[in-house]
């Protein structure tokens, strides 16, 4: 029901487009480099993505999640700091997922790694510096009433990993066409 009200919006066309260019520009392992704001780690994004990439078998997809202040003694892959976006290099991606506006120090890093040859993605609730910086970016602004900032994480996540699945269908997939095709659709 939410794609059939969301579909008439544009919505899902969106984020299926951004869902498609976060897919085409992460390939490496450790390579998407997920980081939000002070006020907010894109926690819930990075566990979506890590699915997606666990179960479409997409190495790509699985984010690096980069933090502002990683405490002491944390695990390795809560241990990431903002300096991992200093050694960010060509063929790696910088998503960063702002619904406020970003910072100046961050803006300055995303800058950086642009320059030194990493895609930027961008995510973000109306932040046009952010945008600027951007080779992608997809708006969701605070006042939309039909789609949440988290929703549009969700779905941007669901059309990375879904885009994987249609990219290499597997057996299944493949057979149930086939069978459909010389059989006609199942009817219920």
């Amino acid at each position: 029901m939410l794609r059939e009200v969301l579909s008439a919006t544009g919505w899902l066309d969106r984020t299926t487009e951004f869902g498609r260019a976060l897919r085409g520009t992460s390939r490496t392992p450790g390579g998407l480099l997920l980081v939000g704001t002070p006020g907010g780690d894109p926690w819930h994004l990075a566990a979506h993505l890590d699915d997606e990439s666990r179960l479409g078998a997409a190495p790509g997809l699985a984010p690096t999640l980069v933090r502002w202040s990683p405490p002491p003694g944390a695990p390795a892959h809560l241990a990431v700091g903002l300096d991992r976006l200093e050694a960010a290099r060509r063929g790696e991606t910088v998503f960063v997922v702002a619904e406020e506006d970003a910072p100046v120090p961050l803006l300055e890093r995303v800058d950086d790694a642009r320059r030194t040859g990493a895609t930027v993605l961008a995510l973000e609730g109306g932040d046009r510096e952010l945008r600027g910086l951007a080779h992608e970016a997809l708006t969701v602004p605070p006042e939309e009433a039909l789609l949440s900032f988290d929703g549009a994480q969700h779905l941007v996540s669901a059309a990375a990993g879904e885009e994987r699945a249609r990219d290499r269908p597997g057996l299944r997939a493949r057979l149930a066409r086939l069978l459909e095709t010389v059989t006609g659709p199942t009817v219920d």
